[in-house]
């Protein structure tokens, strides 16, 4: 008996001093900084200080969100590329920096493959296909005739040349064989502006920019870009369902680590973002934004990355996109 009690005695001291060895080696030591691209109040920014908060709790320790704006998430992703794996330091990753600065054909100072390990999904929205309430065409067979009718005289509205706004709306041009206009704007929001005062026809336009205008009458919803319809407009039609068979064209957001970070902390973080994201607070304000799908495993992120990049850079190839267009 006293033999039993001593090899317990000593099993449990083990334990007690494996604990924090194991935490060394599958969480950072001190604060942690999510790097988001994007200036404060965005899309990106708001979903990384939702889970950076509950990590915060998880890990107990500092979890802060720094903001490194410039370049459609660029400047962000090249920082991160560039700090050493210890975990200390992540990005909110966007299709921006890791699927379409690339299918742009940008001479990037990292390598989307290989300086990044991918720990989770966060969240996926759709486009919307809008336009101002004076516009006649309000259907997509309605928005495809007239295009036709009239090649190169319908004007479309994007958050930039290289945004996923415009590359929406490429998307659609080569699948309906239609020319229209496109105008880019800095930004979505001067590309609202000038939607619902009529200076522009239609536009692509985040769900997240767009859902305020829909809801106060100003902008019509057309049709969603994703596969299935969102929580938030289930009443707006998807692309597919319009006679686009397969048009999924999305805003992503992903938290990423450097890219020799090591898989056992990749994997830790995974497991952890993937209870927060399980939260029903978490999922309350995910839903807010729009945002769905987050979570699953490392493999599967990784898999949604590549085939983001290969599709879009089939489109930019197709249409000739250019980020100052």
């Amino acid at each position: 008996m006293q033999r039993r009690l001593l090899l317990t005695a000593s099993t449990a001291a083990v334990a007690t001093l494996a604990a924090p060895m194991l935490r060394a080696q599958t969480l950072p030591a001190g604060p942690v900084r999510i790097i988001v691209g994007f200036p404060p109040g965005g899309g990106t920014d708001a979903l990384a200080r939702v889970v950076g908060q509950k990590l915060s709790v998880m890990w107990n320790t500092s979890v802060v969100i720094e903001n490194k704006a410039g370049a459609a998430g660029v400047i962000a992703a090249d920082y991160v590329a560039k700090q050493p794996g210890d975990g200390n330091t992540l990005l909110m990753a966007h299709i921006n920096s890791h699927a379409l600065a690339p299918a742009l054909g940008l001479k990037l100072a990292y390598n989307p493959q290989t300086d990044f390990v991918p720990i989770s999904m966060v969240g996926v929205t759709p486009n919307i296909l809008i336009c101002n309430e004076h516009q006649a065409a309000k259907t997509v067979a309605d928005v495809v005739a007239l295009c036709r009718a009239k090649p190169g005289q319908i004007s479309f509205a994007s958050a930039g040349g290289g945004s996923a706004q415009h590359f929406a709306l490429e998307m659609f041009k080569l699948q309906a064989k239609v020319f229209a206009l496109h105008i880019p704007y800095r930004g979505s929001g001067p590309a609202l502006v000038d939607l619902i005062g009529g200076q522009v026809n239609y536009c692509f336009e985040s769900m997240t920019s767009a859902t305020p205008h829909i809801k106060s009458g100003k902008a019509i919803a057309i049709a969603q870009t994703r596969l299935k319809r969102a929580k938030g407009h289930p009443t707006v039609p998807t692309m597919d369902e319009s006679g686009f068979k397969g048009f999924d064209a999305t805003i992503w957001y992903g938290l990423m680590g450097p890219g020799k970070m090591p898989p056992a902390m990749q994997a830790r973080m995974n497991d952890d973002v993937n209870k927060v994201l399980a939260m029903p607070d978490v999922q309350e304000k995910m839903d807010q934004y729009g945002a769905e799908d987050g979570g699953g495993s490392v493999q599967k992120f990784a898999d949604f990355i590549k085939a983001e990049q290969v599709k879009w850079a089939e489109v930019a190839k197709a249409a000739a996109v250019k980020a100052d267009a």
